[in-house]
């Protein structure tokens, strides 16, 4: 199973959100070239990049940024937020990211999502956030009436190799993940789930492994509750 650090950017800065929440954000570094510069020199492999901005009104504010963690090297880099046509998706495979994460559109243009899976396969994720078990949409703050488990049983049908599913009332809570909703996703045979969402212990990690293929940890490791060098020895 492989970890990937998350960073989270708004407005140039390395964050982190509260459920979500734009209005409850903790800023974990002013310059987050140098929090993966740092996360790298922890052992991290991977990293999950989330441009906020992008999400939630479809900038590129953060691409220079993005560019240049790239730069860092020797680093498996997965971008997502905003990420709405082929274009961006061009754009960031060409700058030397690794996969591009397809979040709102995949849910609302499913013949878009498998002309693009069709175009650059692996190259694509499905980010799936859930809230309630139904999917949620434009950087968390719109609802579907898509059930999560059934819409990543469609993604597989449609091609799609991956798929990042987050509990969002366990992000950002340090309080433990949804474990029984990742072993009910193990159970789609041909999907490589990335769990995402509240891990906050050691131990769920090690639980993890026997349902997903990568796991995205964030606050627990800005907060130390996991430390990245020890879960990299273990997992």
């Amino acid at each position: 199973m492989d970890i990937f650090a998350a960073i989270d950017i708004y407005n140039g800065e390395a964050v982190r959100l509260f459920q979500g929440d734009y209005q409850r954000m903790t800023v974990y570094g002013k310059n987050p070239v140098e929090v993966a510069r740092g996360l790298k020199e922890k052992g991290a492999t991977h990293l999950h990049i989330v441009d906020l901005d992008g999400a939630k009104d479809g900038t590129l504010t953060n691409f220079d940024t993005i560019a240049d963690i790239v730069k860092i090297g020797g680093l498996f880099v997965q971008v997502g937020g905003g990420i709405r046509d082929e274009e961006r998706i061009r754009r960031y495979l060409d700058l030397g990211v690794n996969r591009v994460v397809l979040g709102t559109v995949a849910a609302t243009n499913r013949i878009f999502l498998k002309e693009m899976i069709e175009k650059y396969r692996d190259k694509i994720a499905v980010g799936v956030d859930v809230r309630g078990g139904m999917v949620a949409i434009k950087g968390w703050k719109e609802m579907t009436n898509t059930d999560g488990v059934t819409f990543c049983r469609e993604l597989r049908d449609m091609g799609v190799k991956t798929v990042i599913y987050t509990d969002i009332s366990k992000d950002g809570m340090l309080e433990g993940t949804n474990m029984d909703i990742y072993e009910e996703l193990a159970k789609i045979e041909g999907l490589d789930v990335i769990a995402s969402g509240g891990i906050s212990f050691i131990l769920e990690l090690m639980q993890l492994k026997n349902f997903v293929s990568a796991a995205i940890v964030g606050k627990a490791l800005y907060t130390g509750a996991i430390k990245l060098e020890e879960a990299m020895k273990l997992i």
